[in-house]
């Protein structure tokens, strides 16, 4: 399959572009260098372009059999009007120009699989959800709603739409890890505020097995909650990065501390939601690191 993806460039992307193309498929992937980066795995083309505005990059999307949506300016910094600005914006905008390109009525069967996240459930305490669950109404959940709503639009030119709500992506090289061990190295880890908060993650190579699921798998469409089926508290969650890190993990940073240093996307990672992929389940996918402690030691152990 052709398979044109948004986002390529980053973390997720690049893991997900390197697995699909071992798969056989061939990849674009948009980008605003206009030299792309050197890529040896000659199915992976790189195509210029800036995914907010319409351009020349829109005519690829005509021959391809797949659009993975992963664009959108990262929710990892202090938040200001201008960032939420852009957080909002380079979701919103990507996403209206993919689907404006999309061919209404083509003999190509098309599939939009447009990323999300679970902050779409807005903050929750003990209360397990999934896809059957309703919107939150904090800013991320207001985000989400807006993003969703535009790649939902695609159904009206006939194509399959999978809306992908991300758990929080633990890998190598990137995802949450990468912010968070450090902390662990310099011996100053620990929980964050109270701990008893709920952490809904997903190992990357699972992430990206998902993507490719639902790929083969064309009777599928609406939301999937891409995370593991093991949520656990944040204070659990600092017991495990310790053990693997052979580092304590009992000094707790104060929420008003959070709070001061991370401004409102401090709540983000003080309240979370305990979030369960009822439908992959359901749909018999099987995760390779269901269970935290598996999926640290094969992250770090690296």
């Amino acid at each position: 399959m052709r398979i044109f993806i948004t986002g390529g460039t980053g973390f997720i992307g690049k893991n997900l572009a390197r697995r699909l193309a071992e798969k056989g498929h061939t990849i674009l992937i948009l980008t605003r260098s206009k030299k792309g980066p050197e890529e040896p795995d000659s199915r992976i083309t790189y195509i210029h372009g800036e995914s907010t505005k319409p351009g020349p990059w829109q005519e690829f999307i005509k021959d391809c059999d797949i659009i993975i949506n992963l664009a959108g300016a990262t929710i990892f910094s202090k938040w200001n009007k201008k960032q939420k600005k852009l957080i909002l914006e380079s979701r919103v905008k990507t996403t209206q120009n993919i689907v404006q390109a999309l061919a209404a009525g083509a003999d190509r069967k098309t599939s939009l699989i447009s990323a999300s996240a679970i902050g779409y459930y807005g903050f929750h305490e003990d209360e397990k959800l999934d896809e059957s669950a309703g919107p939150g109404d904090d800013f991320l959940a207001s985000v989400t709603q807006a993003w969703e709503t535009e790649a939902q639009k695609a159904r009206e030119k006939g194509t399959r739409v999978v809306i992908t709500r991300f758990g929080i992506v633990l890998g190598e090289k990137g995802g949450a890890l990468s912010m968070m061990a450090p902390f662990f190295k310099l011996f100053i880890g620990g929980p964050l505020g109270k701990g008893r908060q709920w952490f809904s993650w997903i190992h990357i190579r699972d992430l990206v097995e998902i993507v490719a699921f639902l790929i083969e798998h064309p009777e599928i469409s609406g939301p999937v909650n891409a995370c593991s089926p093991h949520s656990l508290r944040n204070k659990d969650l600092a017991k495990a990065l310790g053990k693997a890190l052979r580092r304590p993990s009992f000094l707790r940073a104060p929420a008003f501390m959070v709070r001061l240093l991370l401004g409102e996307f401090g709540n983000v990672v003080l309240k979370g939601q305990r979030v369960l992929p009822r439908r992959l389940l359901q749909l018999g996918f099987v995760f390779q690191f269901p269970e935290i402690q598996g999926a640290l030691k094969d992250i770090l152990g690296k």
